[in-house]
């Protein structure tokens, strides 16, 4: 008997191209690190990051004294604007406003109750930081924002857009003096 031969197979379909991470250089995925200040608890507090960048939205978790968290957001490739939700699991949530000119992230956070904000600087993991890290401390941005074409207005509608708030006011208030808050 002859055998019949087999027909080749047809070519293998190219996979469906999955997501990419963002191609700026500015926003690489993977590990962060960095540093918030509560002027009520002076110094660097420090936390732990894994973002992803893709399409202008941020993706990650992380953790820092008070916990672990989850992190959600939006970033413009345009200015090198951002936005950050920072929610610790089963408790609060923190807003992050910052900008990145190319070393990390740096700018405010805010919260609504109670009132308070502070600075904050985060950039990933092997970056060389030297004396940007230093001028982020000195900085301490606790009665505004730095990047200066943002207003309390447009804050607002920011912290909105990013899911924490409800579009309250954000006027300078005290810090409180006695038994802080986790961040």
């Amino acid at each position: 008997m002859s055998e019949t031969p087999t027909p080749p197979l047809p070519p293998a379909t190219p996979p469906t191209a999955l997501p990419q991470n963002e191609t700026d250089e500015r926003f690489p995925s993977g590990p962060w690190t960095g540093f918030f200040l509560q002027p009520a608890l002076p110094g660097r507090h420090w936390m732990e990051l894994h973002l992803s960048f893709l399409e202008g939205k941020i993706r990650g978790e992380g953790r820092d004294w008070v916990g672990s968290f989850v992190v959600t957001g939006r970033y413009e490739t345009e200015t090198g604007k951002c936005w950050l939700s920072k929610k610790y699991l089963g408790k609060h949530d923190v807003a992050y406003m910052g900008y990145n000119e190319g070393r990390g992230i740096w700018g405010t956070w805010e919260m609504i109750d109670p009132p308070w904000k502070g600075g904050f600087h985060i950039w990933p993991e092997g970056m060389r930081m030297g004396d940007s890290v230093k001028a982020a401390e000195e900085s301490e941005p606790v009665s505004g924002v730095i990047v200066s074409s943002w207003t309390e207005e447009s804050l607002s509608e920011d912290l909105v857009s990013v899911g924490v708030g409800g579009g309250d006011s954000y006027e300078d208030e005290d810090q409180p003096s006695s038994s802080p808050e986790p961040h």
